[in-house]
């Protein structure tokens, strides 16, 4: 099972993939196209070129999960642009309403992490 803690990354990888590509193939990507290391706790979110299924990759500890959404009707409207690079980062409210086929963009939530004002 995959499971989103507060503390990861989640990162879009902008550019839509071929979705015959397996768990080697997408790590292959993390690593050449997303300039990231997928064994380092991120999640890892990509995109079919139609916009109907999305996967996401996972490394927890022993070896990958790679888990697919595919949407029956419909498409996943909402995907970042390249214009800020081959990934895009979310937070995990951002997640869950992609996976809904929301616009994360729009999403407002309660601040992750926050001061917490010492009992003086």
């Amino acid at each position: 099972m995959i499971a989103v803690m507060l503390q990861m990354r989640l990162l879009v990888a902008v550019e839509p993939m071929h979705f015959r590509k397996g768990i080697d193939g997408l790590v292959a990507v993390c690593r050449q196209r997303l300039q990231a290391e997928p064994f380092g706790g991120a999640l890892f979110i990509f995109g079919s070129r139609s916009r109907k299924s999305i996967k996401i990759l996972a490394y927890e500890g022993q070896g990958f999960w790679l888990a697919q959404k595919h949407l029956s009707a419909g498409r996943f409207g909402w995907w970042p642009s390249a214009e800020k690079g081959a990934v895009y980062a979310l937070e995990p409210a951002q997640l869950q309403v992609l996976l809904w086929k929301g616009d994360p963009a729009r999403t407002t939530a309660a601040p992750m992490w926050r001061a917490i004002a010492s009992a003086a």
